[in-house]
């Protein structure tokens, strides 16, 4: 029971998050677009949690994105006190989330080699 509640207010607080930072960032060479929250993980004490960015883009501009969101940690933590009601306002910590680049990787290594594996064994058709 306790975990499920934990993951509604990861759930809450990644939209939320998500919808801050149209408000906070306020950096016009800021690239909205290139930034999606992916998870967010509070603690079972709702004391800290870990907000999971994926920004679209070379290693440096991801750098400079996370660096200005990070800059404006702060104003994240009013916006959570004033908009989600818990018994303790997380500290946020925003941390660059590679699963999605991971993932990118692994499916281009897959279709690079499609064509180079040998036939599988088990597939044999005269079972």
């Amino acid at each position: 029971m306790a975990s499920d509640r934990l993951a509604r207010v990861n759930e809450l607080l990644k939209r939320e998050i998500a919808s801050f930072l149209y408000r906070v960032v306020d950096d016009p060479d800021f690239d909205f677009a290139a930034v999606t929250v992916t998870e967010v993980r509070v603690n079972s004490d709702l004391r800290k949690a870990r907000v999971f960015l994926s920004i679209r883009g070379e290693n440096e501009f991801q750098q400079r994105q996370l660096k200005e969101i990070r800059r404006h940690r702060k104003e994240f933590q009013e916006e959570v006190a004033k908009n989600v009601v818990l018994k303790y306002n997380p500290q946020l910590k925003f941390d660059l989330d590679a699963s999605l680049e991971q993932g990118d990787r692994v499916l281009k290594l897959l279709s690079e080699l499609d064509g180079e594996l040998p036939p599988d064994p088990e597939d044999s058709s005269d079972r």
